[in-house]
């Protein structure tokens, strides 16, 4: 293909696309740019399909640090298995795009996104979703419709599309947002408790500009000699076998198998009915038939199954576990469950249950990120575990898989919102959500989980938030919104729309469509139904812990702060970190400077050490004045006097003169190490000058001793100074000798 470049303004600012100079082997590749944010993006399908019944599609983002001008941490200095963001950014990609695919088309297909260069106001994970689309319609991977992403803040009344990060900090939303022409497919994000209308609102006028997107991507396709697509076959039954299958099937026993109560046992009962139908299927049937129509009739079985659940819903509002569609499932919440750690709750929905456990670490225990966007570090981490047994599955345990990832950002987002600042709490902050069981929406369990665990462990949030995952089944003739879903309604349903938040408003969404898209009017009925149960989970919460425990685990470290003067740290840290290292070795505790705010946090195990060790910064760093009293210890012993430390590092004089009763030699009589109590008489170049106090029998201070006063010189050479006397004595035996 000739290299052909297409551009639009977008925002103010340049939205160009290029295609035909860069990666042209692949069968789809376009290179899209927004400002200084370039990503290029490739689509590959094999030749061969793959056996099974879904799509192999694998998306991947790949973050090149060059793209930032940055060269990458660790020993080997370049990109390594994808971060947080990266895989993040790969789901964002995936889901708007994988409903848009034929059914019946299993040849693997592989997406494949590479930043090579990144402005972090204008984010590259938006382009990707464009770029994908754009890069499948010119590639010949069948490939139904356009789609294209944006990302929305809102500041000061205003809908801003693509945001600066600096107005993304002023923001109270921030969202990604992909759809069609025709309506949202797909929103993640966060916001600072915001209502369901003026979501809507926000939702309403993003999609205005992906529209736009839309019909840029449309003109671009037209513009292009396009492949052609690759032909593939949908194998189903024929009509004959089709008929005979259908009317074996008794969809009056199917419905009251739905309706079996319990996951586990409802999945039994289908499982044993479909075996029984397939087995009367096949009964006088030939061994190759068998191995050939066998996974055709289990996908006729199961688009059986999805109808008759479907009808259930709109005919009779009635769903698989028998709940009516706005009914949430029966909720458990326990707390304190184990007694090492600094916060534990159990949180129980049904049969979705999420154990939440709170660590809380020192300053040195923040998660440092390292991306091409950024170089900082987080305070709060949520991670969500999702172990095969949760389900009643064996699976292999190989690391951390996206769908994790992607979840515990989710419920991350959710919370953060609640914590208190850094200068209220300056805990570094963990939270783990295992899930044990799960039918449903285990995310939205970890959100309530995590909420429950952070009261328990004393941290100071100010409220409770939860969260709920909506469904609905969208029929020819009605459309039901069903609360709460189950793992059936989510796979054989048409939607998966997650809301957190605080009785105020929302903190975290995310949704996914798997039909065309939904109106206005049924996003509205969603978040009004999600606020009603959000509500609802959230009085069962307050029931449990309405407020945080007044006090942390006593196996959490303890940490006490204190504020110098910014021009003390040098004295606090000491020539070479002599001070600063003498003082965590003698407390036990970890010590962290800010620079900036001249703040200073004490960690440690031991919460005496920890309060003896901040005295003791109080007392080095604190201003020495005449007239105040120490309790010093002697660390040089002089004929003439000793020196006593003060506060560690300053020392001063205490002459014989000045220790309130007669001493001969201190030599004699004092050792270092002795204590002793001093008042700083006089300061002098930075020297301090001493005075012992001692205390009378009835416990009152001993007035100082009066100096004997010197003599006047006039005095001293009426009796003859010593130089004179030893002078005339001299003269004396010279004229004595001479006498002789």
């Amino acid at each position: 293909m000739p290299y052909q470049r297409w551009e639009k303004e977008i925002r103010g600012t340049c939205f160009a696309v290029e295609q035909g100079k860069m990666a042209k082997q692949s069968s789809g590749s376009v290179l899209v740019r927004y400002g200084e944010s370039v990503v290029l993006v490739n689509a590959n399908v094999s030749t061969n399909e793959r056996p099974g019944d879904f799509l192999p599609l694998t998306v991947e983002f790949q973050e090149k640090f060059y793209a930032a001008g940055k060269i990458p941490g660790g020993f080997l200095k370049r990109e390594g298995r994808p971060g947080d963001t990266a895989i993040l950014s790969a789901r964002l990609v995936d889901r708007p795009i994988r409903p848009l695919f034929p059914k019946g088309f299993r040849n693997e297909v592989q997406i494949i996104s590479t930043v090579l260069s990144v402005n972090p106001d204008q984010p590259p994970d938006v382009l990707a979703i464009f770029g994908a689309s754009l890069a499948l319609n010119i590639s010949s991977i069948p490939f139904s419709g356009t789609v294209a992403g944006v990302r929305v803040g809102y500041v000061n009344g205003e809908v801003i599309v693509f945001p600066s990060m600096q107005q993304l900090e002023e923001s109270i939303v921030d969202l990604t947002i992909a759809g069609s022409r025709e309506a949202i497919v797909m929103v993640e994000g966060e916001a600072k408790e915001v209502s369901e209308e003026l979501l809507i609102h926000i939702l309403d006028k993003a999609h205005h500009v992906i529209q736009e997107l839309c019909l840029f991507q449309e003109e671009i396709i037209q513009n292009i000699e396009l492949q052609d697509k690759i032909a593939f076959e949908v194998i189903t039954l024929s009509e004959e076998d089709l008929n005979r299958f259908d009317q074996m099937i008794d969809r009056q026993l199917m419905k009251e198998t739905i309706l079996e109560t319990g996951k586990k046992s409802r999945n039994q009962a289908l499982n044993l009915y479909r075996e029984e139908i397939i087995d009367r299927f096949f009964e006088d049937a030939e061994e190759g038939e068998i191995q050939e129509k066998a996974p055709l009739v289990h996908e006729v079985f199961e688009d059986i199954l999805q109808t008759v659940m479907r009808r259930m819903v709109i005919e009779e509002k009635m769903r698989a576990d028998g709940r009516k569609p706005d009914q949430v499932r029966p909720i458990t919440c326990e707390l304190s469950l184990l007694p090492r750690t600094h916060g534990s709750a159990l949180f129980t929905r049904g049969e979705t249950q999420s154990l939440g456990l709170v660590t809380l670490g020192a300053g040195v225990d923040v998660q440092i990120v390292d991306t091409i966007f950024e170089d900082s570090t987080k305070r709060f981490m949520l991670h969500y575990n999702f172990p095969p047994f949760c389900t009643g599955e064996v699976k292999g345990m190989r690391g951390l898989s996206r769908r994790e990832v992607g979840h515990g950002h989710l419920a991350e987002r959710s919370v953060k919102f609640i914590l208190p600042s850094e200068e209220v709490f300056p805990y570094t902050i963990r939270v783990v959500s295992e899930i044990l069981e799960s039918n449903g929406s285990s995310s939205m369990a970890s959100i309530c989980a995590a909420s429950l665990s952070l009261m328990d462990a004393g941290v100071p949030v100010s409220k409770h938030v939860a969260g709920v995952a909506m469904g609905m089944v969208k029929e020819p003739d009605g459309v039901e919104i069903l609360t709460d879903i189950l793992g059936m309604e989510d796979h054989l349903g048409d939607m998966d729309f997650k809301v957190a938040g605080t009785k105020e408003g929302i903190t975290g969404f995310q949704m996914d469509i798997k039909v065309s898209g939904i109106t206005s009017e049924i996003m509205a009925l969603a978040l009004s139904r999600a606020k009603e149960a959000r509500l609802h989970i959230l009085g069962i919460m307050e029931k449990s812990i309405p407020q945080a425990r007044n006090q942390i685990s006593p196996y959490a470290p303890m940490i006490e702060t204190t504020d110098i003067p910014t021009e003390s740290i040098g004295e606090l840290i000491g020539p070479g970190g002599k001070m600063i290292r003498r003082i965590s070795a003698e407390f036990d505790v970890e010590i962290e400077i800010e620079d900036e705010k001249g703040r200073v946090k004490i960690f440690g195990e031991n919460s005496l050490k920890v309060l003896a060790a901040k005295d003791f910064i109080d007392r080095l760093l604190s201003p020495i004045e005449p007239g105040a009293v120490f309790e010093g210890k002697i660390v040089r012993v002089e004929k003439y006097g000793v020196f006593v430390e003060l506060v560690p590092g300053k020392s001063g004089l205490l002459h014989v003169s000045n220790m309130g009763e007669y001493v001969k030699d201190p030599t004699e009589s004092m050792k270092i190490g002795d204590p002793v109590t001093v008042r700083v008489a006089k300061i002098e170049d930075g020297k301090y000058e001493l005075h012992r106090i001692l205390y009378n029998e009835d416990g009152s201070e001993k007035p100082m001793p009066p100096k004997k006063p010197r003599e006047s010189r006039d005095n001293r050479d009426n009796k003859g100074s010593y130089r004179n006397r030893r002078t005339d004595t001299r003269r004396d035996r010279g004229s004595d000798s001479r006498n002789r």
